[in-house]
């Protein structure tokens, strides 16, 4: 049976620490190791910084919406804002182009998406109205499976 978990926070970085607190006690239930929530605590960084940085303006605050969905191969965390859409394609075929670059020529910003599909199983992203983020982690997945 799976088991759901939501929370909203205000798209506000302070905020953040109690994302990473919430996924630290569901995995930790879970059953990932420590190497694995840590993995999966910058990634869920990653992606809510996205949205503090960029979904919302000043004058507009807006709200994260989270949801942690523990199934019987994982955990699967949407990560979800209301905010100005986020081009996922041009973002995602820079991301899987870094391997060729010297660090020095990435731009700010850009080694989120990169970060998320590192260290992550399956990493989507829709942006009709807004923007979600899926980050998907199994268990007993060792990275040079991936």
């Amino acid at each position: 049976m799976n088991s759901f978990i939501h929370l909203t926070i205000p798209a506000r970085a302070e905020f953040i620490d109690i994302v990473r607190l919430t996924l630290f006690g569901i995995a930790n239930k879970a059953g990932f190791s420590y190497e694995e929530i840590e993995d999966m605590k910058v990634a869920v960084t990653e992606a809510c910084t996205n949205v503090v940085l960029h979904a919302y303006s000043n004058a507009q605050p807006g709200v994260i919406d989270l949801s942690f969905e523990l199934e019987h191969n994982g955990i699967t965390i949407r990560i979800k804002d209301e905010g100005s859409s986020f081009k996922y394609k041009p973002a995602d075929s820079k991301a899987a182009t870094l391997h060729d670059k010297e660090l020095s020529e990435v731009t700010a910003g850009g080694l989120g998406l990169f970060m998320m599909h590192a260290l992550m199983d399956k990493v989507e992203v829709f942006s009709e109205r807004g923007t979600e983020v899926i980050l998907t982690k199994l268990f007993g997945r060792k990275e040079e499976m991936a």
